[in-house]
């Protein structure tokens, strides 16, 4: 281990925590991601054993049967698991989102009714905010839930669900008829916690999975669209058990998310700059290794300075929110610096591996087509500048 990527602070129970995921990630993932991600083969015996380690419980309270750590924890296990596979940490992350919805927002009976069980993995998460005719541009959907005696009737069609099809759990953000203020459309936005069979078609009645969506990288993980046709869903299944609080809930969510695609850049990026410095001293041109080009030694020092950079941001993103304390802008800029840095330390590997960087032999040529996922996951780096601009904004609003 590098002195790249250190984090301050940490109790030995964390220590401990990391140190079991790199071994984990060394001896389990790395050395199988090529067949995977190749084949765009679900993980299964990875998602397993990740179970029997207790990940899938490691930020729901000890109280309903998880580990009960923090999200600095958390983040900095995707950052292990990213830096093996990147589609690993995706499978963990709409997971915990959901969790986190729970336990925030959520009912008494909703969290003993589901996180025991998603303490253990036997129920995964999976969220849903985007439709096909609208991303970031969240009050724009369309997709609605009308009430119908005690049950409500969701239809509509939404867009890229991460674990769509290997989740059994759905949380999904609608627009309802009921809200505090009617003028708003925000305030008419509800979340439904939706239970399905895993797989693909029709999971439960009214609900159909039509099939992974074919990407450039991201693989393994299954990206699904979901079709809601007249869904009947119970009103205790509404997060939180009131109509009208939808988008707020989903917005607290998104901030952990943030956190977790910018531990995610952190970890790409620093397998990248594992993969670059090692190949500058194997590879030898005008009789010297690469490294020793100051080009080349130049563009490694690049590559270092953003790697710590973009860890420093993500812990003080995840730090903020573990202290209770509002973390939108800090949790924004660690989203966009970690995946614009990210995206140019793949980059600079890819150069410095040459023409072999082109061939699917090289690990780099995985992380070439997976770093641009991050930049618009969660959000693109376009609305992450928005956001953050907005608040400074208000934070240096001129007076008087």
């Amino acid at each position: 281990m590098g002195r790249l990527a250190q984090t301050d602070g940490l109790t030995d129970v964390q220590e401990e925590i990391l140190k079991t995921v790199r071994g984990f990630v060394d001896k389990e993932i790395l050395p199988h991601v090529a067949a995977l991600e190749r084949d765009d083969v679900y993980p299964h015996d990875i998602v397993e054993a990740m179970k029997e380690m207790g990940l899938f419980g490691l930020m729901i309270p000890e109280e309903y049967g998880g580990v009960g750590e923090s999200l600095l924890t958390y983040a900095l296990v995707v950052e292990e698991i990213a830096r093996g596979w990147m589609s690993v940490s995706g499978i963990i992350n709409t997971h915990f989102i959901v969790a986190y919805l729970l336990q925030q927002h959520g009912t008494e009976e909703q969290k003993q009714t589901f996180l025991p069980r998603m303490a253990t993995g036997d129920v995964r998460g999976s969220f849903s905010m985007s439709e096909p005719g609208c991303g970031s541009d969240v009050s724009a959907i369309t997709t609605k839930a009308v009430r119908d005696g005690d049950d409500f009737l969701i239809t509509g069609q939404k867009m890229w669900i991460t674990n769509g099809g290997s989740s059994n759990l759905l949380a999904v953000l609608v627009k309802t008829d009921e809200g505090d203020d009617p003028a708003s459309v925000y305030k008419k936005m509800t979340t439904f916690l939706v239970e399905k069979e895993p797989g693909f078609g029709e999971t439960r009645p009214g609900l159909t999975i039509p099939g992974k969506i074919e990407k450039m990288g991201y693989k393994g993980v299954d990206s699904t669209e979901a079709v809601f046709d007249g869904v009947r869903v119970p009103a205790d299944r509404v997060l939180g058990g009131a109509t009208g609080k939808g988008f707020y809930q989903m917005m607290d969510g998104v901030e952990v998310g943030r956190v977790n695609v910018a531990a995610r850049g952190c970890g790409v990026a620093q397998r990248a700059f594992e993969l670059g410095i090692r190949y500058a001293q194997q590879r030898e041109t005008f009789g010297k290794p690469i490294a020793q080009h100051q080009a080349v030694l130049f563009r490694l020092a690049e590559m270092a300075t953003k790697v710590e950079a973009a860890h420093s941001m993500m812990v003080m993103a995840a730090r903020k929110k573990d202290a209770g304390e509002r973390n939108d802008v800090e949790a924004g800029m660690a989203k966009y610096l970690a995946s614009e840095y990210c995206k140019e330390v793949v980059e600079d590997a890819f150069r410095i591996h040459g023409g072999y960087g082109y061939s699917k032999e090289y690990e780099i040529e995985r992380l070439y087509r997976e770093a641009p996922m991050l930049l618009i996951g969660e959000g693109t780096s376009d609305i992450q500048k928005m956001i953050i601009g907005r608040r400074l904004l208000e934070e240096y609003q001129l007076r008087g």
